[in-house]
């Protein structure tokens, strides 16, 4: 008996080697007196039976996965412990509906030709010139070499300053208020995305940028990229593309540094669809861990000539191209403007609420007759301020304008820069402030015009009660005259009321006023032809480095009337004797300087006075 067992064991380990697929191992019938209560013998041969069946079991498994075609599974396997079963190697399984391969890292495809023209057209339209082309296609993401300037993100090229700004703009977002995040090695999600919401207490971070670590800035930035393309994604998904020609294994990019794919991209070039079928890869990802290592591995790609491009299309195909044309009103025209290839709003906008919307404003607009236009529809981490906005051409919403961290991408005529102070307190609401705020809710909780700004005898006594505001009778009679309450004429008499009485009387005009820094980054770094001819035609033309501009920023309350600015300005200016005059010299503020970015910086902050040293920061 136990020789015969010992030959069954002995046929079952030369069947689990072979390389055709074994017949089932199959136990011999029991005698019916043993049936009931099977021997110490029956209990090793059932035991050495399941042992036959595993072994088979992870046979099968590697046939499978070195590719030879696997028979059903034998009926003893079905019999075999589950753990023996689990404990079989899974093959790697082919999605034949995309064309998706699924690896422990993503999964990984090409563009097909179809959607490879479809994303061609989306970025760049039928008649893009090759200028455009090449713009786009030698601007990476990268730091700027200089000290000073070192945390900022450098531009070479015009066109891709859309994508480098908002990527600019996470940077700065880490860099300053999640120091601690980015000594962590392997982010999780929390430490990927940051807390969602901006604290009530205040952050203060540090403006001393040229000590940070060129790790730091690593992490910052692969944190960045994955917040944008996450953001993207709705949170499901990140699509990360990379380039063919640096190898088809997903590995084989891992390790390379910028020299060796400078090398790889010589004479590569994007002019047609069918280019774009060519050199990219699609790898998509549902974790955020294999995200973060994904973007670690292919930094030296995205720092290339090819990065831009590559992250925007990274950004288009993690929302899918089908919810990016809905998100636009017009989704005939190119994400690329024509003539110069600037990123459009819908570029801008896309990477800072993950929807590609034309518009800045909040929610949507209707028009009547079932159209409307879209705009942002919730509040974004950094914001957008733009000088179109001082023009009258457009209004920025709050959800843009007050964004959870006090970072701004500001957009001008032709290019887009970053904005952005060290402390959230810049955009939180003082006493009297916040007081101003709850009048007007209460007396506009008693509008019943629809807005028009006016309301009834009754509503204005519920105002009073509500804002606790102790008004003499006269002055109520006054008011409530002609049977109803206009707000302007209801300010007027707050603004002299005293504080004491509820009112916002303020005899020295300072109470409420804001002061605080600002600072102003701009990216770009390219020949100044303009300086070239200004300097009488230099062979060598002079180069605009990229540039950190702190602004000292003062802003008055919004009730202090203008003609009462105008008289203390006035009054400060008279002295009666010359002591007198040399101390008001020496405690005269600096009077207050314009260029652009100040009118972008009135557009958040009303009537804001803003001073630098040095030349005025450029927003173009």
């Amino acid at each position: 008996m136990v020789d015969q067992e010992e030959e069954d064991l002995q046929m079952a380990l030369r069947m689990s080697m072979q390389h055709s697929p074994p017949e089932p191992k199959r136990s011999r019938p029991r005698d019916e007196a043993g049936a009931s209560a099977p021997s110490p013998e029956e209990s090793r041969r059932m035991q050495r039976e399941l042992m036959a069946a595993a072994a088979e079991k992870r046979m099968l498994a590697l046939q499978s996965a070195t590719g030879a075609a696997a028979p059903p599974p034998p009926a003893s396997a079905l019999a075999a412990p589950p753990a023996a079963a689990s404990s079989a190697p899974q093959a790697p399984k082919d999605d034949k509906s995309t064309g998706f391969v699924k690896t422990e890292k993503g999964m990984e495809r090409e563009l097909s030709s179809e959607e490879a023209y479809e994303l061609f057209s989306m970025v760049f339209g039928h008649d893009v010139s090759k200028g455009i082309l090449a713009q786009w296609s030698n601007q990476g993401i990268r730091f700027s070499l200089d000290p000073e300037t070192s945390m900022g993100l450098v531009q070479h090229e015009g066109g891709p300053c859309g994508v480098l700004a908002a990527v600019q703009a996470f940077v700065l977002k880490y860099l300053i208020f999640f120091p601690d995040e980015l000594n962590k090695a392997v982010p999780g999600m929390m430490q990927i995305f940051g807390p969602r919401g901006s604290s009530k207490r205040q952050f203060q971070g540090s403006d001393n940028f040229s000590s940070l670590s060129e790790e730091i800035k690593i992490r910052a930035l692969i944190r960045s990229m994955g917040e944008i393309l996450f953001t993207c994604g709705s949170g499901k998904r990140v699509i990360i593309v990379t380039l063919n020609v640096l190898g088809h294994d997903i590995d084989e990019v891992d390790g390379m540094d910028d020299e060796t794919v400078a090398r790889a991209l010589e004479g590569l070039s994007i002019e047609s669809a069918s280019d774009l079928q060519k050199i990219l890869r699609v790898e998509t990802y549902n974790a955020q861990a294999a995200v973060y290592q994904r973007l670690q591995a292919t930094l030296p790609i995205f720092r290339s000539r090819m990065g831009a491009i590559l992250f925007l299309i990274s950004a288009l195909l993690s929302r899918g191209l089908d919810a990016v044309q809905a998100d636009r009103d017009d989704p005939t025209l190119p994400l690329v403007t024509a003539p110069f290839g600037h990123a459009s709003q819908e570029i801008v906008n896309l990477l800072l609420c993950g929807e590609a919307v034309a518009n800045v404003f909040d929610g949507r607009m209707d028009l009547g007759g079932g159209m409307f236009l879209k705009g942002v529809s919730s509040n974004v981490e950094v914001g957008f301020l733009t000088l179109l906005e001082s023009l009258n051409f457009c209004k920025v919403g709050q959800n843009l304008k007050c964004p959870r961290w006090p970072i701004w991408v500001v957009g001008s005529e032709s290019h887009y820069t970053v904005l952005f102070a060290l402390n959230t307190s810049v955009q939180e609401e003082n006493e009297l402030e916040e007081r101003e705020s709850q009048i007007r809710r209460a007396f506009d909780a008693q509008d019943q015009s629809g807005g028009g700004g006016f309301i009834s005898v009754e509503g204005f006594h519920q105002v009073l009660r509500v804002a606790n505001i102790r008004l003499p009778q006269e002055r109520v009679d006054n008011l409530c005259g002609s049977g109803f309450i206009v707000w302007s004429e209801f300010w007027q008499v707050i603004l002299d009321l005293d504080r004491s009485l509820g009112g916002l009387k303020d005899s020295s005009g300072l109470m409420g006023k804001k002061v605080f820094d600002l600072y102003h980054f701009n990216g770009i770094a390219k020949s100044d032809l303009n300086g070239q001819l200004a300097a009488g035609g230099s062979e060598t033309p002079p180069v605009q480095r990229p540039r950190l501009t702190k602004l000292k920023v003062s802003v008055p309350p919004r009730w202090t009337p203008e003609e009462f600015m105008a008289d203390m300005s006035s009054t400060s200016s008279s002295v009666g004797n010359e002591q007198d005059s040399k101390d008001t010299d020496m405690t005269k503020p600096e009077p207050p300087q314009h260029a652009p970015v100040v009118d972008c910086v009135r557009t958040r902050w009303p009537r804001a006075v803003c001073n630098w040293v040095g030349d005025p920061p450029s927003i173009v």
